[in-house]
């Protein structure tokens, strides 16, 4: 099978695209992962194409704020999904495949496997375009509307409605005329544990809810790699005791400073020590609050961080929050925009974790409070690690995939 994997964002975007890449490849496939550049996810020994845009230099420069993507949708927003759109195709074009799977950000997928004649996945990252009457759709409202929250799954339609001339472009480089109404998906893909998030009745048969996306082990000798490989000086902070771990990934935002000082007194008032991941400038700790008990990097290997720590704070995207919970981590989640808010509702909902603390009301006496209040779930996250343990969330995901590739091809409407 030639399989063409296509995903935009930041690093939470492509991890498992490259998981998933690295399974597919040790099952002898011929996979190429399509995707922006400067995202912090290890390639090594991927085929990799680049979509020639930089999601981290967006948000290094514009922040996540909604009403800056807004102002400058023009300038900066618009250029970078012209990208993603049109360089997908030639990608795709480029590798000829068997199947494509895609971020839901790649809106030109479906109409150049359209194109090619072949079937496409669509990668659900987080439940917003699958609807259901059990819960809205992940950042439009994180409280359960009841009868109304199928209606909240319209938001993602009209997001892709912005991007219209850009899809237009690509339809021009696919060959196939833009008026045409594309396939739908084959199949939709949620990298998603059910030990967090429980597949809804009304979802169809279609929609695999695989489990999180995790490279294959490759050497068995050394249980720990990543552990192993980790910067000395952290190596022994981690040693020293208990310790909280604090990161906002891409989360740029507010007054990192003070966020920072928050972080530190929390943890100083619960007799812990804290490491912190300051990522794309989500958190910064004035010199003035360091010290011995506080140990500062831009990134640290979740794999091995996370399992050690006594709780993890962060923004709630679901790389982290599963991350965290497949570790036996309770998270206490400060949520910023999108999706964040509706997960740290879930994980409330489920005892994974605290109330979550909207990162405008983060104070060190709330953090304090849900640090005091973090092992009362613990018996839940343990059971649901247990769970995910058991989880082959990639291997799921690529017997999908076979299975498409596998189907007898339609006629391209693009001719080689």
């Amino acid at each position: 099978m030639k399989l063409l994997l296509v995903t935009a964002g930041s690093r939470g975007d492509v991890e498992p695209f490259a998981a998933l890449a690295r399974r597919a490849a040790a099952a002898g496939h011929e996979v190429r992962l399509a995707v922006p550049d400067r995202s912090g996810v290890d390639t090594t020994g991927l085929d990799v194409r680049s979509l020639e845009v930089d999601f981290s230099a967006l948000i290094e420069s514009q922040g996540v704020s909604p009403m800056a993507a807004m102002r400058n949708l023009h300038d900066v927003v618009r250029p970078v999904m012209r990208g993603v759109i049109v360089n997908a195709v030639h990608a795709a074009l480029e590798f000829r495949p068997d199947v494509i799977a895609w971020h839901p950000k790649v809106l030109s997928a479906p109409l150049v496997a359209d194109a090619l004649g072949i079937p496409h996945a669509l990668v659900e990252m987080v439940p917003a375009m699958t609807p259901t009457r059990e819960f809205p759709a992940a950042g439009t409202v994180a409280r359960s509307l009841g009868p109304v929250n199928r209606l909240t799954y319209r938001a993602a339609a009209a997001a892709g409605a912005m991007f219209r001339r850009e899809v237009d472009e690509a339809a021009e480089v696919a060959g196939v005329p833009r008026t045409r109404r594309t396939s739908p998906p084959a199949a939709t893909l949620m990298p998603i544990s059910p030990a967090i998030l429980p597949r809804p009745a009304d979802w169809p048969d279609s929609v695999a809810l695989t489990g999180a996306w995790r490279a294959p082990v490759t050497d068995a000798a050394v249980p720990d790699a990543s552990a192993s490989a980790l910067d000395p000086a952290l190596a022994a902070f981690l040693d020293g005791g208990p310790f909280a771990y604090a990161g906002f990934g891409s989360m740029a935002a507010g007054d990192p400073d003070a966020r920072g000082r928050a972080l530190v007194a929390a943890a100083r008032a619960r007799g812990i020590r804290l490491l912190v991941a300051t990522g794309l400038g989500g958190i910064a700790v004035p010199d003035d609050v360091r010290g011995d008990d506080v140990f500062v990097t831009r990134s640290v290997d979740h794999a091995a961080v996370l399992p050690r720590a006594v709780a993890a704070i962060h923004h709630g995207g679901i790389g982290t929050v599963q991350a965290a919970t497949a570790a036996g981590t309770v998270s206490i989640i400060v949520p910023f925009i999108a999706d964040q808010p509706f997960w740290g509702a879930t994980l409330h909902r489920r005892r994974l974790a605290p109330a979550a603390i909207p990162q405008r009301k983060l104070t060190a006496e709330r953090l304090a409070e849900a640090l005091a209040a973090a092992p009362a779930f613990q018996s839940a996250v343990d059971a649901a690690a247990a769970r995910m343990a058991d989880e082959d969330g990639a291997g799921e995901a690529l017997g999908v995939l076979e299975g498409l590739a596998a189907r007898p091809r339609k006629p391209a409407l693009r001719h080689p």
